[in-house]
């Protein structure tokens, strides 16, 4: 069931920019694993809603988070190391795709340009995505640059950055560009760019599903397959 407006409608993208987190790849749960276990190391225990507002936060920020609710601002360093290592010992061993992405991915690969813009260490998304059987499918893969030394500025979402760079290496205009999310996070990052958003995942607040021209429950929801298919082909496009 369709959860906004569909804004999309007699509009067509000429690349797809994908999240990985929680869009690609099901490691939300990995990340609130990784984030207990760190809070349980270090004898702390988060206010209620701190896994909420982590969501979709590049994990150097988060650690810094977790350090603040430790009110030990000294410690963001040590909790952002346990937090990362943590994160890709789990996984590592279970890179399990969101319903319906591996479908959707397959589905658009070859008809047009595809990137993925994360937050997550270049070693991480590319580890899952191909340990998944999807990174073949992916042109370019954008994250914050200083998970990429000696690259340009890229900076972590919230900032337009990693879905603007995306785009450009995609041959793509970013307002001709559409954005794959599940957090708030990355759709404030995708919406900054100039792109246009189809979010994914449970039902947000309407005034926060609103902001993308389509929201779908899963990747394989019927009414976004029906307009994939009202594209034109490739070669097409005006």
């Amino acid at each position: 069931m369709t959860d906004t407006t569909h804004t999309l409608t007699g509009w067509s993208p000429e690349a797809v920019v994908f999240d990985c987190d929680g869009t690609l790849m099901d490691t939300e749960s990995h990340w609130q694993d990784a984030r207990n276990q760190v809070f349980r190391d270090f004898g702390i225990r988060p206010a209620p809603g701190f896994a909420e507002r982590a969501k979709g936060v590049h994990y150097v920020d988060c650690g810094r988070l977790m350090a603040q609710e430790a009110d030990k601002p000294e410690l963001a360093a040590e909790m952002t190391g346990s937090l990362l290592h943590h994160f890709m010992v789990q996984v590592a061993e279970d890179p399990v795709t969101m319903p319906g992405a591996a479908e959707f991915v397959r589905r658009l690969s070859g008809r047009l340009p595809l990137a993925v813009a994360s937050n997550c260490p270049l070693q991480v998304v590319e580890s899952s995505l191909d340990r998944a059987g999807l990174l073949g499918h992916f042109e370019h893969i954008v994250v914050p640059s200083e998970e990429s030394p000696g690259r340009e500025t890229v900076r972590p979402k919230p900032w337009p950055d990693v879905y603007a760079r995306a785009a450009r290496l995609c041959g793509a205009a970013p307002r001709r560009a559409l954005a794959v999310e599940d957090s708030m996070t990355g759709i404030e990052s995708a919406l900054r760019a100039g792109l246009r958003v189809v979010g994914v995942g449970p039902r947000p607040r309407p005034e926060d599903a609103a902001r993308a021209g389509l929201w779908v429950s899963v990747l394989n929801a019927p009414e976004l397959s029906a307009w994939v298919d009202s594209w034109p082909a490739p070669g097409a496009r005006e």
